[in-house]
């Protein structure tokens, strides 16, 4: 069977972990393999995956080959399979747009972004390189906060006939126009905003679904992150953070029906920056409600994990669902693995609803 061909936009450390594990699980057989909800989806095992293109605009990693610019500054996640041979495909130059936040320029290099002085291409040369690659599938992974940019390079994917999938908080999925754009192309999109495996907002979604099932009623909640990649440093910048609030805010919220916590009661998002934390990210949650009688509650949760790797399954999974999509024809919006691999979907469902709709999309019970 032939392998998944990709393209990615930033290779920052999601994707670097992403790339690491294709190459790690290659290895692998289903019997010593961990980490994923899926060994095999439609044939496909988690090292069929090659990267036939990449973007970005960092100095340190355009013109190098992918397999070096992952381990360039300023990604600092931990390291699943430092030998990766080359691959003989070399990051291009992306387009900025508004994918730098003004701010980091005021940050130790090894911190920040080192944008290029190359010239920066236009769509038709996105599109060119997308066709000549064959790349079959776009992977956003652009910094928060990048708007424009997402878009443009949704548009892209659009023009150039290959799958998106949008792993950053900003709408395209869930926005209906943007929806009727890929159903007009007949192209499928997984959006938005990546779930981790077991990360923050996931164990939020099951706490707070826990909490409705057995009848306590939660009457206000915070979920606090600290972390020292380049992700929680281009968050300092708050006006870059409406998107990213809204998305671990509304995937919280939607598991509560019509109990929804009124603003003041219900507080999510990045708090700070912390250089030596680097790629691990600290989640804080508290839940306070009732119980039987009107008796008072609250629980505190603490989790460590390293952030980007987190989430590389999931987008492995969300891939090959995009893949299967591509197989049979369907294009627009692929709302059940939206559902079960985005915090941001197009509809909203429990995760335990989600992960019936994605079983049933992969056998091909379900269309989309």
């Amino acid at each position: 069977m032939d392998r998944i061909k990709i393209a990615i936009v930033g290779l920052g450390n999601c994707a670097s972990a992403l790339i690491q594990g294709i190459e790690y699980y290659r290895h692998k057989t289903e019997d010593d393999a961990i980490g994923f909800m899926h060994w095999n989806i439609g044939g496909y095992t988690p090292g069929d995956i090659e990267v036939v293109a990449a973007f970005d605009i960092d100095k340190r990693k355009v013109g190098r080959d992918v397999a070096e610019a992952i381990f360039q500054l300023p990604n600092c996640t931990k390291p699943i399979y430092p030998n990766i041979p080359k691959t003989g495909v070399t990051v291009s130059m992306g387009r900025i747009i508004d994918g730098v936040a003004d701010h980091m320029k005021n940050y130790d290099e090894k911190y920040t972004f080192l944008p290029a002085d190359q010239e920066e291409p236009d769509q038709e040369d996105i599109v060119k390189t997308l066709k000549e690659s064959k790349a079959e599938i776009l992977l956003n992974y652009l910094p928060v906060g990048s708007e424009k940019a997402a878009r443009f390079y949704a548009e892209c994917a659009l023009a150039a006939g290959v799958g998106f999938i949008n792993c950053m908080p900003v709408f395209i999925a869930s926005d209906p126009e943007w929806g009727r754009k890929f159903e007009e192309k007949n192209v499928p999109i997984i959006g938005d905003d990546i779930k981790s495996q077991l990360g923050a907002t996931i164990v939020h979604r099951v706490l707070t679904n826990l909490f409705k099932n057995r009848g306590v009623k939660l009457e206000r909640t915070y979920q606090l992150n600290t972390g020292g990649n380049t992700d929680f440093l281009n968050m300092l910048d708050r006006s870059r953070l409406a998107s990213k609030k809204k998305s671990k805010t509304e995937s919280v919220q939607s598991q509560l029906g019509e109990l929804r916590l009124v603003d003041e009661n219900i507080h999510i998002g990045p708090s700070d920056w912390v250089a030596w934390q680097k790629d691990n990210k600290i989640c804080f949650i508290r839940m306070e409600g009732k119980l039987f009688g009107d008796i008072p509650m609250n629980l505190e949760l603490r989790l460590s994990v390293e952030d980007s790797p987190n989430s590389g399954g999931v987008v492995i999974d969300a891939i090959r669902c995009c893949k299967l999509a591509l197989n049979r024809g369907k294009g627009g919006i692929l709302y059940s693995p939206s559902a079960y691999f985005m915090k941001h979907p197009p509809k909203q469902f429990t995760d335990d609803e989600a992960h019936r709709m994605t079983e049933e999309f992969i056998r091909g019970d379900r269309e989309v």
